[in-house]
């Protein structure tokens, strides 16, 4: 049986040109390199500068991705940003994208869901795919978490970066089975009772833009268990097992927590792609920027099976698993 299959025919990514190391942090708070490497994996992140926005950083890793793709940007029908730190609070980054690509047709709107935002926007995109409302969807993650960053607060401030990657998918013939190219299954999950663990202390009521607050221990124990059940979710869903699995692209939180859920999906780190020893947390952005720099490194081959897995404020969770 033939169906529709919205496939990865181009990726690309952005990062800020000011890189800093964890010993920069010991100028401002008490903290060491060795301190956030072993509780994070973390050496170096990139932070944005004064005048790049979340729309600049999305609208380079959108032409780069493009440009992979060999496409210009009226050859795509609509643009998906996940992000948590829009330029402003309306109108959406993703409109700001569509002008700064010169694009002038389509549509374009952003995904909220923090850390999870990317898998959230490539569900949607998916969505519009097989619905056919769209034949190509641009999906970005892009973030400027060093806005909302507390840099009193050592147990967030060292964990976080600025970045952008982006995706372009096509509509694309399959057979209906596990061996097509494209997405083939994703699973999505929200539990707003979880908020406090993780959320911005700020916003329309309280007229600040606010700070990043976070209960470690506690977002470490959910996320290792729901990030295996959702991957484990979307595998059965498309007829797979782990060992099917030839890459596991995870959010790059941290370190412990990859390895983890890597041991309880029963998968080797040999085939996890890890990222965030250089670009620490760019929650919505890690995804896509891990995929990119794999695919930069000729780790990504045709026909390999990848699973997506992360987890963000909400709380909200969630998996795809895609065939490149």
């Amino acid at each position: 049986m033939s169906v529709t299959r919205a496939r990865i025919i181009g990726v690309g990514h952005y990062l800020p040109e000011r890189v800093v190391a964890n010993a920069e942090f010991e100028q401002w708070v008490e903290t060491s390199d060795e301190w956030i490497r072993s509780r994070s994996g973390i050496e170096r992140r990139h932070f944005a500068a004064d005048e790049e926005m979340t729309s600049d950083l999305a609208a380079h890793a959108a032409r780069a991705a493009l440009a992979d793709a060999g496409l210009e940007a009226d050859a795509v029908d609509a643009i998906v940003v996940a992000t948590s730190t829009a330029d402003l609070t309306f109108p959406s980054a993703a409109t700001m994208v569509q002008a700064k690509l010169g694009m002038t047709q389509g549509f374009a709107f952003d995904i909220q869901a923090v850390c999870a935002g990317f898998v959230f926007a490539l569900s949607t995109a998916n969505a519009l795919i097989v619905a056919g409302q769209a034949r190509r969807v641009l999906v970005i993650g892009a973030e400027t978490f060093s806005r909302i960053l507390d840099w009193s607060d050592r147990s967030t401030c060292v964990l976080f970066g600025d970045g952008a990657g982006a995706v372009v998918l096509e509509a694309g013939e399959g057979e209906g089975t596990s061996d097509d190219r494209g997405i083939l299954a994703a699973d999505l999950n929200s539990d707003g009772r979880h908020r406090d663990i993780l959320y911005v202390d700020g916003g329309i009521t309280t007229q600040s833009t606010g700070f990043l607050r976070m209960e470690g221990k506690e977002v470490f124990r959910h996320a290792v268990e729901k990030l295996a059940a959702t991957a484990h979710t979307a595998l059965d869903k498309a007829g797979l097992g782990a060992d099917d699995v030839t890459w596991v692209v995870p959010h790059q939180a941290n370190i412990r927590i990859i390895k983890s859920t890597a041991q309880r999906m029963g998968v080797g780190m040999d085939r996890v792609v890890v990222t965030v020893q250089d670009h620490g947390n760019t929650s919505a952005a890690s995804i896509p920027l891990a995929l990119s720099v794999a695919y930069a490194e000729g780790r990504l081959k045709r026909g390999d099976l990848i699973v997506t897995e992360a987890i963000g404020g909400g709380l909200a969770w969630g998996s795809v698993v895609l065939r490149w």
